[in-house]
């Protein structure tokens, strides 16, 4: 009888570790769904011959669906960690009196890592109407400016920020290549200019292949600015490799 009652407990454990590993099979099989489908909506706004205005609609919607924080949350966007990290080793404390421009803000992912950070003075920069208001609810925002980064002059003084980041930005239908020269105006001289962006990109978007960084170059050749390091980071984006862009005006 004793033998039995083991051989019954036994039976039991082994039911239970089955209904565990079959239970966390499932998470992982959810999880695994969730991170295709958000990778593939993601997709969807840097599709090939998208157009900037097509881009920003795409954005607003994302934002007005209130999905697009619990989309792109930290464990599958490093991108906004990532580049605070970078900027905080730029600018040592104390950081309350640095002006910080967030281009392509969002809905204010960076801006939050910026404040954790000590920074006080974060303006953001988008073109998505419904992301600028998602921004505004961080409350970490001194301005909110809603506009396309371009090559076209911003309504922002010549030599105003003392870092200018940009992460996310960058894709199909987002952020030229000639927009370089206006992050360079409004950067003060010594300041800083850090891109954050997927590495196939520089080879899979038309406007970025064997243009950005001979662009990049050619600006540090005619002196307007001087690089600081080019870092390749894993798992920037959906599992994606990144590449850090860090350049000083001089």
């Amino acid at each position: 009888m004793y033998r039995n009652m083991i051989f019954i407990e036994k039976l039991h454990i082994t039911k239970q570790i089955r209904q565990v590993m079959a239970s966390e099979k499932a998470r992982r099989f959810q999880e695994e769904g969730e991170r295709r489908d958000v990778a593939a909506y993601a997709r969807r706004a840097h599709r090939e011959g998208i157009s900037r205005e097509e881009v920003a609609q795409f954005y607003s919607q994302w934002a007005k669906s209130n999905k697009y924080d619990m989309d792109m949350a930290p464990e599958r966007y490093r991108g906004p960690r990532i580049a605070a990290d970078r900027v905080s080793e730029l600018i040592p404390d104390p950081r309350d009196s640095a002006r910080i421009l967030d281009i392509a803000a969002g809905s204010g992912f960076l801006g939050q890592e910026l404040w954790t950070k000590g920074f006080r003075l974060i303006d953001g920069l988008d073109p998505s109407e419904g992301m600028i208001e998602a921004a505004r609810k961080k409350n970490v925002y001194s301005n909110l400016i809603c506009d396309f980064m371009s090559e076209k002059m911003l309504n922002i003084n010549t030599d105003t920020y003392d870092a200018v980041v940009v992460t996310g930005g960058m894709g199909e239908g987002h952020i030229p290549c000639n927009a370089l020269y206006e992050m360079i105006r409004i950067v003060k001289p010594g300041g800083y200019v850090v891109i954050v962006m997927r590495e196939e990109y520089l080879e899979h978007v038309h406007d970025y292949k064997d243009k950005l960084e001979p662009l990049m170059k050619e600006l540090e050749i005619s002196g307007r600015w001087t690089r600081v390091s080019r870092r390749v980071v894993p798992k920037y984006s959906f599992e994606n490799n990144g590449v850090i862009f860090i350049y000083q005006k001089k």
